[in-house]
């Protein structure tokens, strides 16, 4: 089930997302919920690589080439 939420968005942030809206040809509610849908996997990628950070670097992973030459 879909709930409204109303936010307050700056008025160039509101532009530039009609303007995408427009060039993408898109409702605007879609890019905004497509953008959030986005925002909370990095969030959670990043949460997550935090908790997982120490234990590769005890393993000498420093880098994504790292982990990409132990496989």
């Amino acid at each position: 089930m879909n709930k409204t939420l109303n936010i307050r968005i700056p008025s160039d942030i509101r532009a530039q997302l009609s303007a995408l809206s427009k060039e993408e040809k898109k409702p605007l509610s879609d890019l905004v919920r497509e953008s959030l849908r986005e925002f909370l996997v990095v969030r959670r990628f990043r949460r997550l690589r935090g908790k997982v950070l120490p234990f590769a670097e005890a393993q000498g992973l420093l880098t994504d080439e790292d982990v990409f030459k132990s496989l």
